[in-house]
């Protein structure tokens, strides 16, 4: 097996001209004018998303918020290499992913609101809702690809982590799983530089993509915000997958340009220098400047840009205002798939002490 790639794939420059890379480019190479647009316009309305989620829990309206400013390509090339039956694990900053999937726009804050405990239906779009805990989601999505293999399904299965995660041990072992059995599961590790406030140097002195070389999975290193680099690479991972070729690993190297959630203050921890370099690699820039160059922009298509992020980020805070406060019995839905005695016995005296405030006699054994 070939060393892994370990310089970023690079197909779009910050200024927006193409690189000479035929052999990566060929992979995309029916990306046209249109898909090319539409790409774009994904990462407008991604980073609406996220702009008025972070708003909505700055006013009140939501508990909490994990930014993904900044992370647009990423997610939105990803997400497109994709086919309807694949299936995504993600973590707990996906979505933009979700939107290309097919979410309504009006169910992204539910959990972060606190109105229930998902956000989506998974079997509605083929991905899972956040996962709260750090690397958990991998040994998920590698049990998922290992039954659809069993099954004789010819689906991918994809999973998004930080950089962080990679120190879990969870995820050790969903790649090392992964790796004996042949698993059609692509690990995409979402390098955004910062596991809360510790730098990716903590996590690892050598790339991270080199981990799964370790195991015997190829991977590449993607220029993280160059939306058509993470489109062709992940292409090939997901095409590999789908053909019965195993586990590939994809890193893509970005930036989280604001906080870690909105619980957190990365000021006291990274410097004003550099996010200024990371904000002259903004993936939303990048992509106008290259349809700018190859005469794809205009002010109709501007408009239509427009209109569209700001219909969703429209739908998303009117439907967040106006969610209604859950019923409290709903706590102990879902449990277990077959009602439980301890469960019941629970929900019994959580019933009384809302109706008088009093804890009637303890849960019996």
């Amino acid at each position: 097996m070939a060393d892994p790639i370990t310089y970023p794939v690079q197909l779009v420059q910050p200024d927006g001209r193409r690189v000479l890379d035929r052999e990566h480019a060929a992979l995309v190479s029916d990306v046209g004018p249109e898909r090319l647009r539409q790409l774009y316009e994904d990462m407008v309305v991604a980073r609406r998303i996220d702009v008025e989620a972070t708003a909505l829990q700055r006013q009140g309206q939501l508990g909490l918020w994990p930014p993904l400013l900044g992370q647009e390509a990423a997610q939105i090339g990803s997400a497109h290499a994709l086919h309807a039956d694949d299936y995504v694990f993600c973590s707990y900053r996906e979505a933009g992913v979700a939107y290309c999937r097919g979410v309504d726009p009006s169910l992204i804050t539910r959990l972060w609101r606190g109105a229930a405990h998902f956000c989506w239906d998974p079997a509605d779009i083929n991905m899972t809702n956040p996962a709260i805990v750090v690397g958990a989601q991998g040994l998920h999505a590698t049990g998922y690809a290992y039954a659809a293999h069993l099954d004789g399904a010819e689906i991918a299965v994809l999973t998004y982590f930080g950089d962080g995660a990679t120190s879990q041990g969870d995820m050790a072992e969903a790649l090392g799983f992964a790796a004996s059995w042949s698993a059609p599961v692509v690990f995409f590790c979402m390098n955004n530089q910062w596991a809360i406030s510790e730098p990716v140097t903590v996590q690892s002195p050598t790339p991270i993509v080199r981990r799964a070389y370790g195991y015997g999975i190829p991977g590449v290193q993607v220029d993280g915000n160059d939306v058509l680099a993470v489109l062709a690479m992940t292409r090939q991972a997901v095409a590999r997958a789908r053909a019965g070729g195993g586990p590939s690993f994809v890193e893509a190297i970005t930036y989280r340009m604001g906080p870690h959630t909105t619980a957190d203050d990365p000021t006291r921890y990274r410097s004003a220098a550099e996010n200024e370099v990371w904000q002259r690699r903004d993936p939303i820039d990048r992509m106008r400047r290259l349809l700018e160059r190859e005469d794809l922009w205009d002010s109709d298509f501007e408009h239509r840009v427009q209109t569209r992020s700001d219909e969703v980020g429209g739908v998303l805070r009117a439907a967040t205002i106006a969610m209604p406060d859950p019923d409290p019995a709903q706590l102990f839905e879902h449990v277990y798939t077959t009602r439980h005695p301890l469960i019941e016995e629970e929900r019994r005296r959580y019933a009384d002490y809302l109706a008088d405030g009093t804890v009637t006699e303890g849960v019996r054994s």
